[in-house]
Order: C-alpha cells, then structure tokens, then sequence
C-alpha cells in the first residue's frame, strides 16, 4: 500500500496559523484578566448645575420652601352689655369758604402780598380761626344778564357797549353764558367757551320787543340757574336797575340772592348819560323819574354788596374798558379763607360775616404808596352766608 507524503511548506504554514490563533485567544483572555469592567457611575450631579457627559440628566434646583409668616391675631371679641344693641356716631364739622378781594379803591387794583394773620373773620360777630388761607387766580364761570327793552335806545346802547367791553376780557379758559330780558327771559348762548358765538350773540340785539323790564323775576331764574352749577360763580348784571312788571317782589329776590351759595353779582347800570342830561329837570313827571332811578341805583348797589361784588354807574363809552378791568381783576385775584364756625349747628339760619384787615400789631391795616401817603382799599366779600339745614 503506498504511503502519502506531506509536503514540508505546507506543514510549516499550518503551524504558523495553529501559533497566530493560540496567540491571539491568549492576550485577549489576559485582557480580561487585567482590566476589569469598571462598574456605571451612578451617583446624580449636584442639582442645579451640569454633570458628567454620561449619567443622570440634572435638575433645576428647587426652592427652598419661604418661612410660612405668623397668623394674624385674633379679632378682639366685643359684647355690648345686655340690652345695648350695636350703634355707629358720625360727626360732620361744618366748614366755610370765604373769598375775600382787597382793592384799592383809587385805581380798584388788586392788593396782593397779605398774610394769614392779616385777615381776620367775624361771624355773627364771633371772630373765628382761619384753618386755610391761599390766593386764588383761575378761570371764571359767568352769566352775562342785559336788560333788553325798548324803552330808550340809549340804555340799549350802553348794553350793547358794557357786554362787548366784558368780552373782551375773557380768556379761552373761561366759560360764559348770555340771558336777555324785557318782559320775559331769553337764553342768548348757553355755556360755552368761544367767544365769537358771544360775540354773534351781542351783535344780534337790536330791535327790543316789549319795553318792561322784570328784572327781579330774571334775576330770580338767573339764581336758580346757577345754583346747580359747582363752584364759584359770578352774574354780570347789566341794566338799569328798574322793575316794571315782575310776578317776584323785592324782597323775594333779595331772600333768594342770600341764599344762594357761591354767587357774586356785578352790576352795571345803564343810561347814565342820559340821566345826567335829563336829572333834575322840572316837572312831577321828571322828579318821579328821578326817584325811579335813585331807587334803582339802590338795588343794583345791594345786589352787588350781599354777594361781595361791585356796582358801577358810567356815563360814558371810554369808561367801559376800566371798569371791566376792574371787574376782572376783582374776579381772578382773591384770597380764600376757611374756617370751622364756632357754631357748629346746622339750624338753617342766615350768619352774617364781617372781614377786617390788621397789622401784626393787631390794629386796623394802613396801606401807603411810595410817597408814604395813605392808601385807602376796599375789602369785597359775601355779607354773610346760609347755614345748612339738617335733615331728621
């Protein structure tokens, strides 16, 4: 049987392979035995800020819980004696608002620089503590009333010229409105604050219908009027002062002028160049007329009085100017004083007020120009005032 032979380069190189193998399964096993696996780390990062590129995702860290605050303390438990129910006291303190104007009384300028303790307020004839005192200076609220009547144009003429004089010294914060009346009252313009449409409203009174003039009954819806608007108010009464026909008598509309709060009357009367041709001349009929006006004068110069305003009788055309200047000044410039009444019932009753100026001594204030010579000055103030009625 004949023998197989191996040849030798083969049996060498499948001895190099068994060596490579046996090698190869050796240093991986040593591997293993000298590295071990390490274990996973699994501790968590510190909260609130990044951790190892492997491992548990981090958390924003939470708030710590705020300290709860204290409880309130308990409400006080109150028990009323037996038979005493529960009650509740309110008490209102009065309190009056006087505004005061002090003009010289040569050139009606505004005095201005006074103290608190300049001023002293007497009511009822009790002087009273000024708690507040301050210079006021704001725009107005004011009713234009002109007689209207076709009785003779010259008092017409004076109208027409006083109301256009008193236009001229508004300012576009101002807000005026403008009543007419001969027998009956007429609305012109309601509030407003443009003065071309008062402008227009006096420029449109020409031709008068009736020839009375019922002056009180207008003053009396003029009043009433006015009374439901707040705030200081002022009434520019332009008119001769004479009443014809009016369903109120005087002293209504005088009760009715005191008793209005915050209004103060400037009254102009009209027809004074035709007065001082005319006054004086003979005949019954003239001497009554002249006694009609005197009167007249006399009502318009109350009107003005009670309500701490000012009367003005002109007789000619180039005094309108100062005179409404006058009026102006009297209007925006004044000193607001308020007090608590030593009487502090609300009974309804009228009080009457009385306003003096003293130096720091104490005695009657004297004003001098610089020539040192003396000054005199009026003071304008409401008389007195309406105490509130309180309601049972």
């Amino acid at each position: 049987m004949a023998k197989s032979r191996v040849s030798p380069s083969f049996a060498a190189l499948c001895s190099a392979v068994l060596l490579l193998a046996l090698s190869g399964n050796s240093s991986a096993a040593a591997q293993q035995t000298q590295q071990p696996a390490q274990p996973q780390d699994q501790t968590a990062p510190a909260a609130g800020g990044p951790g190892a590129d492997t491992g548990v995702i981090a958390v924003p860290k939470k708030k710590e819980k705020e300290d709860a605050p204290p409880p309130a303390p308990a409400t006080p438990k109150v028990t009323n004696p037996e038979g005493l129910s529960n009650y509740s006291l309110r008490v209102e303190v009065p309190e009056v608002t006087v505004d005061v104007g002090v003009l010289l009384e040569k050139t009606g300028q505004f005095v201005p620089g006074l103290k608190p303790t300049n001023f002293r307020v007497y009511e009822n004839g009790v002087e009273q503590k000024v708690i507040g005192f301050k210079r006021v200076e704001a725009p107005i609220t004011a009713l234009l009333l002109c007689e209207f009547a076709s009785t003779n144009y010259n008092f017409v003429y004076d109208m027409r010229n006083a109301a256009w004089a008193f236009a001229q010294q508004l300012r576009p914060q101002d807000y005026v409105a403008m009543m007419t009346f001969d027998l009956r009252t007429q609305i012109v313009t309601d509030f407003t604050q443009d003065k071309r449409q008062l402008y227009n409203a006096i420029n449109s009174m020409i031709i008068p219908g009736f020839s009375e003039r019922n002056l009180f009954d207008a003053l009396y819806e003029a009043e009433d009027r006015l009374s439901r608007i707040e705030g200081r108010k002022y009434i520019i009464l332009i008119a001769s002062g004479r009443d014809t026909f009016s369903k109120i008598t005087l002293d209504k509309i005088m009760q009715k002028v005191k008793n209005t709060p915050d209004v103060s009357i400037y009254a102009v009367s009209t027809g004074g160049a035709i007065r001082a041709i005319t006054e004086g001349g003979p005949g019954w009929n003239q001497q009554l007329r002249d006694l009609d006006y005197l009167q007249a004068d006399n009502q318009m110069k109350t009107f003005a009085k009670m309500t701490g305003g000012m009367w003005f009788s002109p007789r000619f055309v180039g005094e309108m100017p100062d005179i409404f200047g006058d009026i102006n000044n009297a209007i925006r410039s004044k000193y607001e004083l308020v007090y608590h009444p030593s009487d502090a019932k609300q009974d309804g009753t009228y009080r009457k007020l009385r306003v003096e100026l003293v130096d720091d001594e104490g005695q009657p204030l004297r004003m001098q120009d610089e020539k040192h010579k003396p000054l005199k000055y009026d003071i304008i103030a409401r008389d007195g005032y309406k105490a509130r009625q309180e309601v049972e």
